[in-house]
């Protein structure tokens, strides 16, 4: 379904080590945005939907709305370092189309 590389692993379990006191994990889901239509949002969950997708990864617990399950799908989620930058990066095998500056992206069923 969705693959963490270990660096994103390690990346997200500090992360949920500093988060609020009832985080249950980290829920990675789409938004509308920029000229070619979707962003992804990285957030702790806190509540489990019934329709959540849940993929563990160690002590990393990853909630995907029943909604995005298909445009997620094959999905490696990455962290990429770039000097003073950290980012989680997604390559994902379903985007056909990302606009020219990065921000957004279309999927194969929509191009």
């Amino acid at each position: 379904m969705m693959t963490l590389t270990t660096a994103a692993q390690k990346y997200l379990e500090a992360n949920l080590l500093e988060s609020p006191e009832g985080t249950l994990g980290v829920r990675i889901g789409l938004r509308d945005a920029g000229c070619s239509g979707y962003a992804y949002t990285i957030d702790f969950a806190d509540t489990q939907l019934a329709e959540d997708h849940i993929l563990e990864f160690d002590s990393v617990k990853i909630f995907i709305a029943k909604e995005y399950f298909k445009q997620l799908q094959g999905t490696v989620v990455d962290l990429v370092e770039e000097g003073v930058n950290t980012t989680l990066e997604f390559d994902n095998p379903n985007v056909v189309h990302e606009c020219g500056c990065g921000e957004s992206f279309k999927f194969k069923d929509e191009a």
